[in-house]
């Protein structure tokens, strides 16, 4: 008798008692008393303008409220998510006290004004996600996901070690806030040891690619813990160039550098998510596309706008995990569908609407309105605007009236709705040191304006279909080490 032939006994997964509720529910309780305190301060902030600073060891400005608000709602909800969803498991509390543990984890790193304490925090924050990677005791893929996870971890915590203390020998500073303030001290050698050590850090902690298979191979952890870890842990990249803006915004070949690296995750991310076939992997690849395009934003000089993009795509990605069990579905392979021809009028409203949207935006935010780099980030907006609008446009099961009226006029609301939402966040991050305004246009930025047209099209069109090569080449690319994948049917469902 086989491993799977045996008889087994099914029943539903046993309803929660009151000794296995103890830890979560005082968990969860705990958290969402950190939200309502985080909103305290963050009131508190907005009504006075102040900073607080302690001892040189933690610093709370504009940016660590509101990512303490951001960050407790988060946990919030996927502690309250987790009390039913996780109700079955044998190590319950386990789970509760790491998904707490790493919250504490992350509301330390953005108030962390010490190196110390903030390479301390960075480490925690990573080691403590790739225990939750590896939740499952005795499944050997999750065991080698969190293998593989902490590898990319410790190499993260690795070069922002290094990355610290370069920065704090040159400028004789043992704070974030001190290394800052004397970044025109640090020499050209150092400085660059330094800023390669930032630029790679966030790398891997956001799985830009080619840093993404940690990410991808990490489909073991239980989805609440997906859902916190693709809404939360990978932002910290974002976070981590911000807080040194001024010292990563030193030159701006640098900062061309980040912008490409930026839009090939981006681009790449798109590619790798077209050739995926289940839920959560799609999920994956999109965040990396999404990190790409977040770092893609840091390197135009917007950081307000990269710290803007991590929140609303945190909201989004995780309401994708937390409901990604309603997607699952079995079906057979079908000629893929793309959106079909609208006709002239279809076409007008697209190109109107994308238009409109970035001029929208341009207006509400100033972006875009000269010849910057704004003018690029105005244009992906655009382009965002025109392959919503073509989509809903394509929709020929909708009335004529929703497809070419009330759809476009949603999607140009929802692009104020993002300006305001980027102007608030920039307001708040006004007294932080951000480096330079935005820089002048260069061929780099023609070129990357050029690739993601050309991407859109190919993907719009299917002409990226075509190529068996193209194809096999993503879709090894996006494929995870080998021990972390399940290879039959009956090991997803073994009863």
């Amino acid at each position: 008798m086989t491993e799977h032939d045996r008889s087994t006994t099914i029943a539903p997964l046993p309803e929660p008692t009151e000794s296995t509720q103890t830890i979560s529910r005082a968990l969860t309780r705990a958290v969402w008393v950190l939200w309502v305190a985080s909103l305290c301060v963050l009131a508190a902030r907005l009504f006075t303008g102040a900073s607080w600073e302690f001892g040189g060891v933690v610093a709370v400005d504009g940016l660590t409220v509101l990512l303490w608000v951001v960050v407790t709602f988060f946990s919030g909800i996927v502690h309250s998510y987790s009390r039913r969803y996780m109700a079955g498991s044998r190590d319950l509390d386990r789970f509760f006290t790491r998904v707490f543990g790493f919250t504490i984890a992350v509301l330390v790193l953005v108030a962390a004004d010490h190196v110390a304490l903030f390479g301390a925090a960075w480490l925690a924050m990573g080691l403590t996600m790739a225990a939750l990677i590896g939740y499952a005791n005795g499944w050997p893929q999750a065991e080698a996901a969190a293998t593989l996870a902490r590898r990319y971890f410790l190499a993260s915590s690795g070069l922002l070690a290094i990355a610290l203390a370069v920065l704090a020998w040159t400028t004789g500073a043992t704070t974030v806030s001190g290394i800052v303030a004397a970044v025109d001290t640090i020499p050209t050698g150092p400085w660059l040891v330094a800023v390669l050590g930032l630029v790679g850090a966030a790398m891997i902690q956001s799985a830009l690619v080619p840093f993404h298979s940690w990410l991808l191979s990490s489909m073991t952890a239980p989805t609440p813990a997906s859902a916190l870890m693709h809404a939360g842990f990978v932002n910290a990249g974002g976070v981590l160039l911000v807080r040194f803006a001024p010292v990563v915004a030193l030159d701006s070949t640098v900062m061309l550098a980040i912008v490409v690296v930026g839009a090939a995750s981006a681009l790449l991310g798109k590619l790798l998510k077209t050739v995926q076939t289940d839920v959560k992997r799609q999920l994956g690849c999109s965040t990396v596309g999404q990190m790409g395009f977040m770092i893609l934003q840091a390197g135009l000089g917007f950081f307000g706008a990269a710290i803007t993009h991590l929140l609303l795509h945190g909201f989004y990605k995780a309401y994708q995990f937390l409901s990604a069990g309603d997607q699952v579905e079995q079906t057979a392979p079908t000629t893929a569908s793309h959106p079909t021809d609208s006709g002239v009028l279809g076409v007008a409203v697209t190109v109107v609407t994308a238009l409109a949207g970035g001029a929208v935006f341009a207006l509400l935010t100033g972006k875009g309105t000269s010849l910057d780099s704004g003018l690029l980030l105005a244009g992906l907006v655009a382009l965002t605007t025109l392959h919503a609008t073509r989509t809903a446009v394509g929709q020929r099961g909708l009335p004529a009236t929703v497809r070419y009226v009330v759809a476009p006029l949603i999607f140009l609301a929802a692009i104020a709705g993002y300006a305001a939402v980027y102007t608030a966040v920039t307001a708040l991050l006004a007294p932080l040191p951000l480096g330079s305004p935005p820089t002048e246009l260069t061929p780099v930025h023609g070129v990357v304006a050029a690739a993601f047209a050309a991407a859109y099209l190919a993907v719009e069109t299917g002409v990226y279909e075509r190529s068996e090569r193209l194809y096999v080449a993503l879709l090894n690319a996006a494929q995870p080490p080998s021990g972390t994948l399940l290879t039959a049917t009956e090991d997803y469902n073994e009863y």
